[in-house]
């Protein structure tokens, strides 16, 4: 009892501490982009985790990743908002149950390590990576606020071809192990070299944009600003698309709409599409919710002169609980539906990433919102000349959400080498280079397309593609290999060390 009184109290302290590391961590995510204050309260955590025994590393994990997603991820109660008499219950539920769940990754990484691997913030710092690149996969995966995401707004950023978004993520766990390692032996040579990095990658000048070529096709992004709790309402609709429509004309070139701006099947429409079509005298490609076999998909489609739909792709990479529920028949008897589900059924899935031929801007890949997130969902059989992100950010309020969906589209088209078009309901809308820079962008807001609608509209020059870049070509698997490696060399020191062998825990 006296030991197990002693340990609680040197793990006491540790939780509140561990907490605000991990909400330091968090401010490296957009908006905030405070990476200089990310990567040492990683780096601190990775010292504290790397000293501990087996039980008190798995709290320190526990409590710095709660604080990193509560923060990080706060705008998960907004959806629970534009439907409250269904979903409000569950709002004192989202967050905690959400950040304890994801908290759970870096609590095991940080545990397992302290159990197996040599002591030192090397060892929870790669085992944090692995744990990243299960939460990427597992249960369909959710890579979001990913430790790699901090680069994004930095010179760094010009890794990502070469390394992805995991590469990423292990570069900032091995910054900050050799920024605590340097603590625990030199903390006056630590200091100076973390102001090194932090004047480095400050005074770095971002690369410029690229610029268009002569040829290069014009666009025109127009996105409503419309807010979800009157997205489905019918007078509200028939005016947010006859808005839409009328910011259509006179576009030199094709036209691109957000997530399921047009609220009707254009199939089951053709009056509606052939009405878009002719408003717009160019190729449309929109977001819509289409209809098969009885079953509603959340679709992209390209609309040609006279109404004909000309390409179709459905979103393949579902919301769990948002478009469909796990288990849903089960838990739909319970009476738990997802957020986004249409006359109470679930979306069905599309077959998969797909490239699809729209006149004006050659072979697009689209990806329909959460796909963004994922960069497996951009590998295709033949490559694009430009990827399109229709997404509908409503769902995030007016939380950090949108600005993080954003900062992960702009490495999707770094990591590929290929621009990117996009057109986000009440998010940002505009036009990202092959690099990851930002062309140009704005936020839609109240006030623009319909009066009371708000949105954004904006007439860009397609940028150039780049070669396929080297993570294009190779995936995670380098940098998989490398951390597979490291962890292995770790292993086998953990084991000369006894390691293998479950010590006695020390609290």
């Amino acid at each position: 009892m006296a030991e197990e009184g002693a340990a609680a109290g040197r793990l006491r302290p540790l939780l509140p501490l561990a907490l605000a590391l991990g909400a330091g961590f968090a401010l490296g995510q957009a908006p905030w982009g405070l990476w200089w204050l990310a990567i040492p309260a990683l780096a601190a955590a990775l010292w504290l985790a790397g000293r501990a025994p087996p039980r008190r590393a798995a709290w320190i994990g526990l409590g710095f990743g709660i604080g990193w997603f509560a923060l990080a991820l706060h705008w998960i109660v907004f959806p629970f908002l534009v439907d409250p008499w269904r979903h409000g219950w569950l709002i004192p539920l989202a967050l905690p149950a959400l950040a304890g769940g994801l908290a759970l990754f870096p609590a095991a990484a940080f545990g397992l390590a302290a159990r197996y691997l040599p002591r030192g913030p090397l060892s929870p710092a790669l085992a944090l990576a692995a744990a990243e690149v299960l939460r990427g996969h597992l249960f369909t995966g959710f890579p979001w606020a990913a430790p790699g995401h901090v680069w994004i707004d930095t010179p760094a950023l010009a890794l990502a071809p070469l390394a992805g978004a995991e590469g990423l993520t292990l570069l900032a766990v091995l910054a900050a192990a050799l920024l605590a390692a340097l603590w625990s032996r030199l903390p006056a040579l630590a200091a100076a070299g973390g102001a090194a990095l932090a004047a480095g990658l400050l005074l770095t000048p971002s690369p410029a944009p690229l610029p268009a070529a002569a040829a290069a096709p014009s666009v025109r992004l127009a996105a409503s600003g419309v807010a979800q709790t009157l997205k489905w309402d019918p007078e509200a609709a028939a005016a947010r698309v006859s808005a839409l429509t009328a910011a259509a004309r006179g576009a030199p070139g094709p036209v691109i709409w957000s997530e399921t701006a047009l609220p009707w099947d254009p199939a089951l429409f053709p009056e509606v599409a052939a009405t878009v079509a002719e408003a717009a005298g160019r190729p449309v490609l929109t977001g819509t919710v289409r209809r098969e076999g009885g079953r509603p998909y959340n679709a992209v489609v390209a609309i040609g002169a006279g109404g004909g739909v000309l390409a179709t792709y459905d979103k393949h990479h579902l919301v769990p609980f948002g478009e469909y529920v796990p288990l849903g028949n089960l838990l739909g008897r319970m009476g738990i539906r997802g957020l986004a589900d249409t006359d109470g059924m679930g979306f069905g899935a599309g077959p998969g990433p797909q490239v699809i031929e729209v006149p004006g801007l050659g072979s697009v890949l689209p990806l329909i919102c959460y796909e963004a997130i994922f960069p497996r969902n951009l590998r295709t059989d033949r490559r694009a000349d430009v990827i399109v992100h229709l997404t509908n950010d409503g769902w995030f309020g007016r939380g950090a959400g949108p600005d993080q969906h954003f900062a992960q589209a702009r490495l999707r088209a770094a990591e590929t080498g290929l621009p990117m078009l996009r057109v986000a309901n009440r998010g940002w809308t505009g036009a990202i280079d092959a690099r990851g820079g930002v062309v140009r962008a704005a936020k839609a807001t109240p006030g623009g397309i319909g009066g009371g609608f708000g949105g954004a509209v904006m007439d860009v020059a397609l940028p150039p593609a780049l070669p396929p870049t080297p993570y294009a070509r190779l995936g995670d698997w380098p940098s998989r290999a490398l951390l597979l490696l490291a962890l292995g060399g770790l292993a086998i020191g953990g084991a000369r060390e006894g390691r293998l062998v479950p010590a006695r825990e020390e609290g």
